[in-house]
């Protein structure tokens, strides 16, 4: 390998693939941070040109954990499909983008290649390409799932309802949830960020939430995104449980921190494959977000992409129903402004569809960014041309447990009409009965809470 570049006759050489990965990312505050980023503009460019002559092969060799420290590298490589791999393994990085861009390099192409690429090929493709190049990757890429419902199919934008309440009041939370389903929100699931982190609030919520979809007759998904741990013993309760929920990061000391491991996600998934009640067969719930391990300094002192990108790769283990980067949460310390949440949101939706997760995005910042409401709304409008399978959607767009701004219940359909989008097909065919919606337009019923009993 040639890990050195000449630009304007001065020499930049580097020490590994991980600096090279690293000092060709995009600028990131968390890179800044970590001091893993390139010192300026000119030597980006060097290890860009150092990342292009690499060959997928190259990356698969030298991943930026090493086999031996971590179980997700392990996972990774151990179940790697080899004739997959064997089809662009000789591709140098440059060559990949260009066959990732290339009209004749279809949805179903890069469907039938995922199982053979790395979180690290991915991220290094990444790094090459432009905003646009990220999109046009991330609108091909198509990634079917399905539960209570068919979720990823073209021409659809879902979302998911989040009706949190900073006490866990359920007549509160099912208030909310009404009315985002009013306003035609929720087909990816009802999620609920709970206050109090324990099985009986758990479970309590979901059976609520059970009660509100069966009495409607919504074809949806319900999850409380409480610990693993603690969703497990609520499913040991007997409540009724779609979705099982984790946040994971791209390293196994990050898992650590999060308190997980793969043998306990490998526990949990069998245990919804026991005991969940959605249809399946995709039962699980991942979110991730750039800068997690390091916020925990299990970053291996890799780049935030690519450690980002091997979350990606340990959740497609579990064949997801849902995965999504809650990508501008973090805090400045890891994207600093709208620009930088912007081309994160772009990187982790292309990356995860790349990897064949059905990857959504809750576009959003907290309150200490340098991101202004246009941009937010402007960033939800690109990851909806880019093909993003589903956003959030809460009151306003303001968390008032979280405390972080995001997608509101009116964003949703106004997307949906501004792209041409559709939610799933049978929450579609749910909302035309009610006459929330009808054909591309707001129906008589549309905000009207009591058309959800």
């Amino acid at each position: 390998m040639q890990l050195a570049a000449t630009i304007r006759g001065t020499r930049y050489a580097f020490t590994s693939v991980k600096e090279v990965l690293a000092k060709a990312n995009s600028p990131k505050s968390g890179d800044d941070l970590a001091g893993v980023s390139a010192r300026d503009a000119v030597e980006r460019v060097a290890a860009r040109a150092v990342l292009a002559d690499l060959t997928l092969r190259d990356l698969r060799e030298h991943p930026v954990v090493p086999y031996e420290q971590d179980e997700l590298t392990r996972v990774v490589e151990d179940e790697l499909d080899e004739s997959a791999f064997k089809a662009v393994g000789h591709l140098t990085v440059g060559q990949f983008r260009e066959w990732l861009l290339d009209i004749e390099t279809t949805g179903p192409t890069l469907r039938a290649v995922a199982p053979g690429l790395t979180p690290e090929m991915v991220a290094a493709a990444a790094k090459l390409m432009s905003n646009f190049d990220l999109m046009t990757v991330g609108a091909k890429c198509q990634v079917v799932v399905r539960a209570n419902n068919t979720l990823g199919l073209p021409g659809r934008l879902s979302s998911r309802c989040q009706p949190n309440h900073p006490t866990d009041d359920v007549a509160g939370i099912l208030a909310s949830a009404r009315e985002g389903l009013a306003y035609g929100c929720g087909d990816a699931v009802i999620g609920i960020n709970p206050a109090t982190d324990t099985a009986e609030s758990t479970a309590e919520i979901l059976r609520a939430i059970d009660d509100l979809l069966k009495r409607n007759g919504i074809p949806t998904q319900h999850c409380v995104l409480s610990h693993v741990t603690v969703q497990m013993k609520a499913l040991e309760l007997g409540c009724p449980m779609d979705l099982m929920f984790q946040s994971v990061a791209g390293t196994q000391a990050a898992n650590a921190a999060f308190g997980i491991s793969l043998k306990l996600i490998d526990d949990a998934w069998a245990l919804m494959k026991q005991k969940g009640t959605a249809k399946g067969p995709n039962r699980m719930y991942f979110e991730t977000g750039q800068g997690s391990a390091l916020s925990s300094q299990t970053h291996h002192g890799a780049d935030q992409v690519t450690i980002e990108a091997r979350a990606y790769g340990f959740a497609r283990r579990y064949d997801p129903f849902l995965v999504n980067t809650v990508v501008g949460f973090i805090g400045p310390e890891y994207l600093e402004d709208g620009p930088q949440i912007s081309r994160a949101a772009l990187e982790d939706h292309c990356m995860g569809k790349l990897l064949g997760l059905p990857m959504g995005c809750d576009a959003c910042f907290t309150y200490h960014a340098r991101m202004s409401q246009d941009e937010l709304e402007s960033l939800k409008v690109l990851l909806g041309a880019a093909g993003c399978t589903y956003l959030m959607s809460l009151p306003v767009g303001d968390d008032i447990m979280l405390n972080y701004q995001s997608t509101s219940y009116h964003d949703i359909p106004t997307l949906r009409r501004l792209l041409h989008k559709r939610p799933t097909p049978e929450f579609d065919a749910w909302l035309e009965r009610t006459g929330i919606w009808r054909d591309d337009a707001p129906g008589p019923r549309f905000g009207d809470v009591s058309a959800v009993r």
